[in-house]
């Protein structure tokens, strides 16, 4: 180990050795003013003895070599690893993340076993909040026959975007974290939404069938929170409306997408053959979902793009072909969940999307509109007390947002677990935007013939 003053260190280095040097911290620099935390700037010390003054043994799982001893393979390939999962954590944070499409919600724009790249500089990556987590791994790891989380909460960061290569545009495909993922059922987070059960059944009868099963509830900061990706339909500041099933943004028809998909209620004159579903592009899950008819031969919801619905319409084997619109749904069914508000998925709204800095007036008729961003997402306290609002203790008629909030919907407008079920997405639980489908697999088949290479490097659009 090198003993030789720093100053000394420097000037008996090679140009070689100083160039790179120079390069590694101009780099880092970069990093930093990326990250806009001066602290950082400590680790230029770390660099400068990396390369000079050689006092401290970063790479501790490594070995320093006598001139002319053997090297140990195993712990050369353990420097690679942990080199590698460096290199990945960052790249994973910062800068480019891979997903997979698990649900049918955004068919048939994306489909079940597409592989996506998201860019996280499209919108600006967001520093973790809890940085201390197993690397390359969400939010579950299965260790010693259990399932526990992936990240420690011992430090806690609070929210901070970097800069992005711009912002969240209307009709963006955005990958994002589950607003309703904040409390989980442990054995059954992909099957029980708590939020939606707690309403459904009541928090009473709920909390007893938690404790008849004895399942635990899992508390999730935001960046552990389950992955969606949905499409942005309505901006900050926008107002949305759906009027059977068309959606409009600031009294405009939306726009639709080649992909969009509605459900449809067929009937058939005969039977349709495999051939003909295949040129609809009917998947087996469309069909297992599609409901058979038992009154008459046909299908009671059959999920179609408006190019599907054009060519089985004019097939000589439908009798008639029927878009299914939902008129009537229960309290608890679509967002805000409220008596006062009897929207449904195709008839939803108007309603205006939340913008940072904004002032509303807040009473007891529309505060279930706003309730949850109060309260979850920018963390004060609410209380309704005959018939004033009070948030941090103080009555008050008005409401500013701390936050940007979004409007998302998935592409199969009648498949889609979205904002109409649970509401407005924060910014700080934007992810990033995928860029591109490096690989992808149909379920339904077996190999080689399950691969898609049709949709292998297609932009996301």
């Amino acid at each position: 180990m090198s003993k030789q003053k720093p100053i000394d260190a420097f000037r008996n280095a090679t140009k070689r050795t100083k160039i790179k040097y120079g390069i590694a911290s101009v780099l880092y620099i970069l990093f930093i003013i990326w990250l806009r935390s001066p602290v950082w700037l400590v680790g230029l010390i770390v660099i400068f003895d990396l390369y000079f003054t050689k006092r401290v043994k970063w790479a501790f799982w490594k070995k320093r070599y006598k001139e002319g001893e053997k090297r140990n393979v195993w712990l050369e390939w353990l420097d690679a690893l942990i080199f590698a999962l460096i290199v990945a954590t960052i790249v994973r944070t910062f800068f480019l993340e891979a997903y997979v499409i698990p649900t049918s919600s955004m068919e048939k724009s994306l489909l079940v076993g597409d592989y996506l790249f998201v860019s996280k500089v499209a919108y600006g990556p967001k520093v973790p909040n809890t940085p201390l987590s197993f690397p390359l791994i969400h939010n579950q790891v299965a260790l010693f026959g259990k399932t526990m989380n992936s990240y420690s909460e011992l430090i806690k960061l609070p929210y901070k975007r970097l800069a992005g290569l711009g912002k969240v545009k209307r009709n963006d495909v955005v990958v994002f974290n589950f607003p309703n993922g904040d409390t989980i059922v442990k054995d059954h987070p992909d099957i029980i939404d708590y939020h939606q059960a707690k309403r459904s059944i009541g928090a009473k009868n709920f909390d007893e069938w938690l404790k008849r099963n004895r399942y635990e509830l899992i508390v999730r900061p935001v960046d552990k929170k389950d992955n969606y990706v949905k499409r942005c339909v309505a901006l900050p500041g926008d107002s949305l409306e759906i009027k059977h099933g068309q959606l409009f943004i600031n009294g405009e028809p939306a726009k639709d997408f080649p992909g969009q998909e509605y459900s449809y209620t067929v009937v058939l004159k005969e039977q349709l053959s495999d051939k003909s579903l295949s040129v609809l592009g009917l998947s087996q899950e469309d069909l297992r979902s599609a409901g058979k008819n038992q009154s008459v031969q046909g299908y009671s919801n059959l999920v179609l793009t408006q190019k599907a619905y054009e060519t089985l319409k004019s097939s000589s084997a439908v009798a008639s072909i029927t878009k299914n619109e939902i008129r009537n749904a229960s309290d608890d069914s679509c967002f805000p969940f409220s008596s006062d508000y009897p929207w449904t998925i195709d008839n939803y709204g108007p309603l205006w999307i939340p913008k940072e800095g904004v002032t509303v007036s807040i009473d007891t008729a529309n505060i279930c509109l706003y309730q949850r961003i109060i309260q979850a997402y920018e963390r004060n306290s609410l209380e309704v007390k005959d018939g004033k609002i009070y948030i941090n203790g103080v009555q008050t008629s008005t409401y500013t947002f701390g936050m940007d909030y979004y409007f998302m919907m998935g592409d199969n407008r009648h498949g889609s677990y979205d904002s109409r079920a649970w509401g407005f997405v924060p910014e700080d639980h934007i992810v990033g935007k995928p860029s591109f489908i490096w690989f992808s697999s149909d379920k339904d088949k077996g190999f080689p013939m399950n691969i898609r290479w049709g949709r292998m490097f297609n932009i996301i659009r």
